[in-house]
């Protein structure tokens, strides 16, 4: 793929500098992944190979780009989901793929369900991308799940996430 061809050194070493998990960093940018991502036809399988390298940071983030949202169902989203890393993937995952599918609202609820930190920032990011297409809205149910969490001191990604949902 051309993604080594778009690495960046600086942004690599500041990703690595600040936590990034994954052992092969090239530090390509986001709007180049979407590039890539352009140039390549949509495939479950080759999706599933690209999400299945926990080691590299741009496959993590090209394979949500590559899934076709027709096959992939409610299962597989959970599964994904439950195998993050970042809140980078989560990020991506949410705004590429399952805010795109029917079953986007039951994934955002099993997610909501679990303890998890990463799988909380996830459930409130996928929450933020539907309420932001409008296919949900924060009723009071969800308003106390916001303001709840919002108690909790949440990292200042979550905070921002859980923030921007009761401003919508």
């Amino acid at each position: 793929m051309a993604l080594f061809a778009r690495r960046n050194g600086v942004v690599a070493d500041a990703l690595r500098a600040a936590g990034d998990p994954h052992e092969m960093i090239m530090g390509c940018p986001l709007s180049d992944i979407i590039a890539v991502a352009r140039d390549h036809e949509q495939s479950a399988e080759l999706a599933e190979a690209l999400w299945a390298d926990t080691k590299h940071r741009e496959c993590r983030l090209l394979a949500p780009m590559l899934y076709p949202t027709s096959v992939c169902d409610e299962a597989t989203a959970l599964r994904w989901c439950l195998d993050i890393q970042t809140e980078e993937e989560a990020d991506v995952l949410c705004h590429r793929l399952l805010r795109h599918l029917d079953c986007a609202s039951a994934v955002m609820e099993s997610l909501l369900s679990m303890s998890a930190p990463l799988l909380r920032y996830t459930a409130f990011r996928l929450m933020l991308n539907l309420q932001l297409l409008g296919s949900i809205k924060i009723n009071d149910h969800l308003h106390q799940v916001i303001s709840d969490q919002l108690s909790q001191s949440p990292s200042p990604t979550l905070h921002q996430v859980l923030c921007s949902l009761l401003e919508e």
